[in-house]
């Protein structure tokens, strides 16, 4: 019997051992192959175009860059066509922009990031939750550390709706996603754990209005759009010449939804406008990373960790911070969703200048996929979000294969020396 428990045990330990090489493995990208030869961009475009032409019935557009400059881009449509002028509503790439926004009044001493929220809000409070709402601050804010509970994912409001005002959808957010609660409250303890909070982030939409005294889209395009030289992008009333047509997965143009929670959810922004917005946070002959607009070191503090997932660090002041550089610090950026099929990324590795840009419509995860892949191209690791969202079923059929040899051979052994002792 001694021997059969110390079987046993061995065998645990080995499927715990396992699970350690496979975690790392997926993290090291040990499981994934690489989708083009590193450096070669032209390679890793033509994957790109090829993923598009199976998966996708919408529209694209694509820009690479390499040493902080735009180096190839592609674009393709069903409908009318598009170009590096075309407005695409790009849904929570909003928030790295609206996070640079709310930057300007830190570095303007306007805005305290370690101070309550509750010190610049007059028009809204937050309500009464399970935890102090003093532990609301603009930096938990920024990086979905609060501890706010809502969950949201905001669906939009169809062309012929009024749109509520920002206390009002504050107070009653009756565009939640299906499932998420959308109440903005304090619901667990701010202990730098990730907890996405869309709600946050139209609390920082408001917060800018009141500290600034302006309409939100009239000061981010005055202190961050026009210094950057990204003169179509606007949070309101996009130009229908160049908006790009909106398609469902299936293919067929679908509702344009527009938003209250505009710095959450609804920047109109072009690549080439998103092509300037990574290009100011690499450092150029005579520039420093800014543009005038953000500091270095305000750069550098936006792309330090700030919350965590299982201890791993996804998130700076705004920035998701996909994977190690290999530098020191982090691929950067943001990802975004809107309903029905709207799917934008847009990364960036600071010690290279190398980025990538994906707005699309008419694929709910296509333009994630690419960003993924082109992360593991670049630095050889794979994104924890890649990991979740793509990688979880080829994981699993790795562990359980190596799980079931470990299981096996445990068995083996027992039979075996249940055999020799019957012989004896």
């Amino acid at each position: 019997m001694k021997r059969v428990l110390g079987i046993i045990l061995a065998v645990m330990v080995a499927l715990g051992l396992w699970a350690t090489v496979v975690v790392v493995g997926a993290r090291e990208g040990w499981w994934r192959p690489m989708v083009a030869e590193r450096g070669d961009a032209e390679a890793f475009l033509l994957w790109a175009e090829g993923r598009y032409a199976a998966e996708s019935e919408g529209n694209m557009a694509i820009v690479l860059l390499e040493g902080g400059q735009a180096s190839g881009s592609w674009f393709a449509s069903q409908g009318r066509p598009v170009n590096a002028e075309s407005l695409f509503q790009v849904a929570s790439v909003s928030k790295w922009l609206t996070a640079w926004g709310v930057m300007t009044l830190v570095e303007d001493g306007r805005v305290d990031l370690d101070a309550p929220v509750s010190r610049y809000l007059t028009r809204w409070t937050l309500p009464p939750g399970a935890f102090d709402n003093d532990q609301v601050t603009v930096r938990r804010l920024l990086s979905h550390s609060a501890g706010l509970t809502d969950g949201l994912g905001f669906l939009g409001f169809g062309p012929d709706v009024d749109l509520p005002s920002i206390v009002d959808e504050l107070t009653d957010p009756v565009d939640a996603y299906p499932g998420r609660s959308g109440v903005v409250r304090v619901g667990a303890r701010a202990d730098g754990t990730w907890r996405y909070s869309g709600g946050g982030y139209l609390v920082l939409q408001l917060v800018i209005e009141e500290v600034s005294g302006e309409a939100f889209n009239d000061y981010m395009r005055r202190a961050v759009f026009s210094p950057l030289g990204m003169s179509a992008s606007t949070f309101v009333d996009p130009d229908p010449e160049h908006l790009a047509e909106i398609y469902a997965a299936d293919g067929s143009e679908a509702v344009h939804y527009r938003f209250t929670a505009t710095g959450a959810a609804s920047l109109y922004t072009s690549v080439a406008d998103m092509t300037r917005f990574l290009e100011a946070q690499v450092a150029t002959p005579g520039a420093a990373p800014g543009c005038g607009v953000l500091s270095p070191e305000t750069l550098a503090a936006m792309a330090a960790p700030e919350a965590f997932v299982y201890s791993l660090p996804v998130w700076g002041l705004g920035e998701s911070l996909y994977a190690p550089n290999g530098a020191g610090g982090f691929v950067i950026g943001h990802d975004g969703s809107n309903f029905p099929a709207i799917n934008t990324t847009a990364r960036l590795d600071p010690a290279t200048g190398n980025g990538l840009i994906v707005l699309s419509s008419g694929h709910a995860t296509l333009a994630s996929e690419i960003g993924g892949e082109w992360v593991h191209w670049q630095t050889g690791k794979v994104g924890l979000d890649t990991i979740v969202l793509f990688d979880l079923r080829r994981i699993l059929i790795v562990f359980a294969s190596g799980a079931l040899v470990i299981i096996a051979g445990g068995v083996a052994f027992i039979w075996f020396g249940r055999r020799r002792a019957g012989a004896t």
